[in-house]
């Protein structure tokens, strides 16, 4: 995030902006100024104000799962030998290399991680799981969920 001199408080035409966002990353600003009914000039400014203040981290495509043959969505529970820093930090230094992992959550609970993984099929991921998944450091157990349905998933933030 930049450093700015800019006040960071956001106003309703800020948030709206955001919201519209998060629907369509693609809108583009003469759409966006329409739908805030403020000039273009105003719109492109506000817009980038919020991506210079860290508001919008990134714009990026929506691939379909389905359409690249990853339609199974895996969720992973990872429980970790030892709960010290050097154990996590190796973990998280390890699970950053491979790309099949979209997600990795530290939670609170009975496990250590949360891991959330598209494949193929299950085939795919009993590989990916006999080869990487339980040979990552510090790993002494997983537990897999296979997702039957996706009934809410990267829902836009609700503010």
């Amino acid at each position: 995030m930049k450093e700015s001199s800019i006040d960071n408080s956001l106003d309703r035409t800020d948030m709206k902006i955001l919201r519209l966002l998060q629907q369509d990353g693609r809108m583009g600003n003469a759409e966006l100024a329409r739908r805030v009914n403020a000039s273009a000039a105003t719109c492109h400014r506000r817009t980038q104000r919020l991506f210079d203040l860290g508001y919008v981290q990134s714009v990026r495509a929506q691939v379909d799962p389905h359409k690249v043959e990853r339609a199974a969505l895996v969720m992973v529970g990872v429980v970790l030998d030892r709960s010290t820093p050097e154990s996590f930090a190796a973990f998280e230094a390890a699970i950053k290399g491979l790309s099949f992992i979209l997600d990795c959550h530290l939670v609170a609970g009975d496990f250590d991680y949360f891991l959330k993984i598209r494949v193929r099929d299950m085939a795919d991921f009993n590989r990916l799981h006999g080869e990487q998944l339980i040979a990552l450091p510090g790993v002494r157990q997983t537990r897999t969920f296979f997702v039957m349905k996706e009934v809410v998933d990267n829902a836009p933030l609700s503010f």
